[in-house]
């Protein structure tokens, strides 16, 4: 399990975690994003190493990555005060993405020193690393780009409830296996509307199949992982049967990596990249057109936003006051 398991950190170190940053369209991240191979890679290797001192080396420097990706979270907070209700949302949903590797760099350093923290031993902190990089980064940025895009109650909805599932997850480690089935009940509503508002919504704007299919993929992966994480937390806290941790890992891990977050960041860049559809060329009365005959209607279906599908749709999340 434990090769698997760093297979999946290492995919959201090195792709996720960038590829994300990018799809903020944040100019103030752009720096950290170009810099971020230098924190990634030393994390990736870490991965690789036998517990000790260099990897915890190693480690550290990847948290020093995550750690200066978090001091931009406060002032998006800070925006989100002034911003309107969608945008807000979204905001917070965003916050949460900054701060999150953060959190998993940080077990991270602990679980490759080979030391337990807060009573956690090594076995936990490492499944803990991914957690914090797929249904914290990943779902929290996707669910704030689903929430800019779907402007409405169930986006807003969807950006909301995934940071607070992923904290009252947090919360549970703490407090008990309740709390933490409490928290996986809210995540999974969260990310069952995200994946119900990017198939009926989000992924008929796609202008190619590619683009389609990647979008369906990622949102029919994501209602079977997040069956599998309620399974998972029920059985916990009542003992009924459930997955064993390394089946979780080879199926809800495997599953939110590749199929869930690695589809979405990969569909919404190409989503992003699109050109914008070219109105024919009106014509004198009487005279026939002769620009390019209009686009099939399947194709052109595009999602009202603000700002276009084709610039980045969080575009910074610039200020929006009510």
């Amino acid at each position: 399990m434990s090769v698997l398991v760093d297979l999946i950190v290492i995919l959201g170190m090195l792709v996720v975690v960038p590829a994300g940053l990018r799809l903020t369209g944040a100019a103030e991240l752009d720096r950290i994003r170009r810099l971020w191979p230098l924190f990634a890679v030393p994390g990736a290797v870490a991965l690789r190493l036998p517990r000790g001192g260099p990897a915890t080396v190693l480690a550290g420097c990847y948290a020093l990555g995550a750690v200066l990706l978090a001091l931009h979270a406060p002032p998006r907070l800070l925006r989100a005060v002034r911003a309107s209700a969608a945008h807000r949302t979204a905001e917070i949903a965003l916050f949460t993405a900054l701060v999150t590797p953060s959190v998993a760099a940080t077990v991270l350093v602990a679980e490759r020193s080979g030391h337990a923290l807060f009573g956690f031993g090594p076995g936990i902190l490492a499944l803990t690393v991914p957690h914090f990089h797929f249904a914290g980064f990943a779902a929290a940025l996707i669910a704030g780009l689903v929430c800019r895009v779907a402007d409405g109650p169930a986006g807003r909805f969807a950006a909301s409830s995934v940071p607070s599932g992923t904290l009252l997850v947090l919360i549970g480690y703490f407090i008990g296996d309740w709390a933490e089935l409490a928290g996986a009940v809210v995540l999974t509503a969260g990310m069952w509307t995200v994946a119900l508002l990017t198939w009926r919504t989000i992924r008929v704007s796609g202008r190619d199949r590619t683009t389609r299919t990647l979008f369906a993929v990622s949102s029919a992966v994501l209602v079977a992982t997040m069956v599998l994480a309620l399974s998972w937390a029920l059985g916990e806290a009542t003992g009924l049967p459930h997955p064993t941790l390394t089946w979780m890992a080879a199926t809800h891990g495997l599953g939110n990596a590749l199929g869930f977050a690695l589809c979405s960041v990969l569909a919404w860049r190409r989503l992003q990249d699109q050109p914008e559809p070219t109105p024919p060329e009106q014509s004198p009365p009487g005279r026939r057109g002769t620009g390019p005959p209009p686009a099939d209607p399947a194709l052109a279906t595009s999602v009202r936003t603000d700002p276009p599908l084709t610039r980045p749709a969080l575009t910074g999340l610039e200020d929006r006051t009510s």
